[in-house]
């Protein structure tokens, strides 16, 4: 996972390892088993909303320590999806032992998404000690499997600042007085190390936008992910009108919901989407633009959760009674979303629109009026608001010919 210009030291390179690395005819698309790894994720968010809704639904607790331990635990996941997406754009996903890389964190990431409902209870080692076994086990499988090869340098690496941070992961599960804190702190640890490259002493940095990647099957991984989270909030509004009372209210819910849901796919596939792989494929620097992507992607897909969420507080309780902080969800996640779709706009285009702009702040200024207005008028001024957006956008478009990748990074 190093830039493929790394020194040997005039020592021959392992035939072995160099098998592990993608060449020129690597296939650029994703993969069956990567759509199929991707399953286990789909579960995965499905247990992180249902969650978060019962973090702000339920009454008599406490939703907002609830709601921090909720997305903790989400950008655990994060973590192992984002990594496992570089390690099939950096090596090829057709190779044996790189296939068995992706199936064994596949079977991590579901145990993570089994014991997530009650990770911060009884299942709080066993959640810990698959995010462990992924995060230390995968670099430490890769370094052993590239053999001679320089780039293992950067496996062992990534091995031993995952082993630094598997310790405050495990005294955590172990000690629940001091878990928050201490998986917090780890993960953190594990942030850090990814965004400044796994910095030792004595040895420098890794970053990964010092590497070749495989643009167009990069840019795949993260649009997939952006798709699964857009299907987890269709079940949530098929799950929740199909187990709710029947009713006007709930079906004009259920109906907004899912035209909010075909916006937010049309703004972000609007050019942008398209044209990511182009932009990665033929920046001078794929892995600058590829890491940022990485990092706005993240943003994007927690606004689209936060989006589902408030679905279900809107359908259940259309007209009033639920939970004190669904504005938040309503309003705050397609805010969110755009606001990172915004930043998106930039990485590929170097421009950002003003609609953008306008929605976020039209949007905010929305969330104080759900102490005046019932949830579903709020939702259908959310969903009108993205339509706005998403016809300047077709209006723009009229005419023109389709813009072309202009990435500053």
């Amino acid at each position: 996972m190093c830039s493929a210009t790394a020194a040997t030291g005039g020592g021959p390179v392992d035939e072995r390892g160099s098998a592990l690395l993608r060449g020129g005819v690597s296939a650029t698309r994703a993969t069956f088993l990567e759509l199929f790894f991707d399953l286990a994720f789909v579960f995965a968010l499905t247990r992180i909303s249902q969650r978060l809704i019962d973090d702000v639904s339920t009454h008599g607790r406490d939703p907002f320590r609830e709601s921090a331990q909720t997305v903790l635990l989400f950008l655990a996941l994060w973590m192992v999806w984002t990594v496992a997406a570089w390690v099939t754009s950096r090596y090829e996903p057709e190779q044996a032992a790189i296939q068995f890389v992706v199936v064994a964190s596949m079977f991590g990431s579901l145990v993570m998404a089994v014991a997530a409902p009650r990770a911060f209870s009884g299942r709080a080692l066993t959640f810990a000690l698959a995010y462990v076994v992924i995060q230390v086990g995968r670099p430490l499988f890769l370094t052993l499997a590239l053999r001679g090869h320089p780039r293992r340098s950067v496996t062992a690496r990534i091995m031993v600042w995952a082993g630094f941070g598997a310790v405050p992961w495990l005294v955590g599960a172990l000690v629940p007085t001091a878990q928050e804190v201490l998986w917090t702190l780890a993960l953190a640890w594990d942030y850090v190390g990814l965004a400044l490259g796994w910095p030792l002493p004595g040895r420098g940095a890794a970053r990964a936008s010092g590497w070749a990647v495989a643009g167009e099957h990069l840019a795949e991984r993260y649009q997939q992910f952006f798709l699964i989270s857009l299907g987890e909030t269709i079940l949530i509004i098929g799950l929740t009108f199909s187990g709710a009372a029947y009713s006007a209210d709930r079906a004009l819910a259920f109906t907004l919901s899912f035209l909010t849901t075909v916006l937010l796919w049309r703004i972000y596939f609007h050019r942008a989407g398209h044209v990511l792989a182009d932009a990665i494929r033929e920046a001078r620097r794929p892995g600058v633009l590829g890491e940022s992507a990485s990092w706005t992607h993240l943003l994007i897909v927690v606004g689209v959760l936060l989006t589902g969420v408030g679905y279900e507080l809107v359908i259940v309780h259309p007209y009033g009674g639920a939970a004190p902080g669904w504005p938040v969800f309503v309003t705050g996640g397609p805010a969110l979303f755009l606001a990172a779709r915004a930043r998106f706009e930039y990485e590929i285009f170097g421009r950002v629109s003003r609609t953008r702009v306008v929605g976020v702040v039209v949007l905010l200024a929305l969330a104080p009026l759900g102490r005046l207005l019932s949830p579903v008028t709020v939702l259908g001024l959310s969903a009108l608001v993205l339509a706005g957006i998403a016809a300047g956008d077709a209006w723009r478009a009229r005419g023109r010919p389709a813009e072309e990748p202009a990435s500053p990074l």
